[in-house]
């Protein structure tokens, strides 16, 4: 699939922007997995898509290496004003439906891609880490920030702002393809 075509199927599946992307510019870096550790998010050390489950940094380095382009998408939503909590969660749940929509559709001509989400995998009600493997692992969302991916970063390499103004939330994700 061309970038065209992938931006055209980004639209399709109701992204609000989506780029090409170049993965030989991901950065991982220690400082946004540390800030994992804070576990702000609540998913730091509960599931198999969050860190510490699938390995240091090194690993991810290694797992990022295999793949050479991808396809950043994003939602985004104007917010009533900044206490629209409302809006956050529809948001969230719209992104969410469209990533997974569109990561089978994507499954179906690049089987090996790697997907990175906003924030961890949540495919299960409840993850089964560390009790017993994943149920469903070669479906799982990993977070960009768990890979050591700085968000903002990845957007501008993409030529996407991360932050679209006052008023507004964003919610990132991306497919590693080949």
């Amino acid at each position: 699939m061309t970038d065209e075509e992938l931006l055209l199927l980004a639209k399709e599946y109701r992204f609000d922007c989506a780029a090409p992307m170049d993965v030989s510019k991901l950065e991982v870096l220690e400082d946004v997995r540390k800030a994992c550790e804070v576990n702000r998010c609540g998913a730091y050390n509960k599931t198999w898509a969050c860190p510490p489950a699938f390995g240091d940094l090194e690993e991810s380095r290694k797992i990022l290496q295999k793949y050479k382009r991808g396809l950043l998408v994003q939602s985004v939503q104007m917010l009533e004003d900044d206490f629209d909590w409302e809006g956050i969660q529809e948001l969230g749940k719209r992104h969410g439906e469209n990533f997974q929509e569109l990561y089978a559709r994507l499954r179906k001509d690049y089987p090996d891609l790697l997907a990175l989400g906003a924030g961890g995998c949540r495919r299960c009600e409840e993850c089964t880490y560390p009790d017993a493997p994943c149920r469903f692992p070669d479906k799982m969302t990993y977070s960009m920030e768990g890979f050591g991916l700085f968000v903002t970063k990845v957007c501008q390499d993409c030529g996407i702002p991360y932050n679209h103004g006052r008023g507004t939330m964003t919610y990132s994700g991306c497919f590693l393809i080949e």
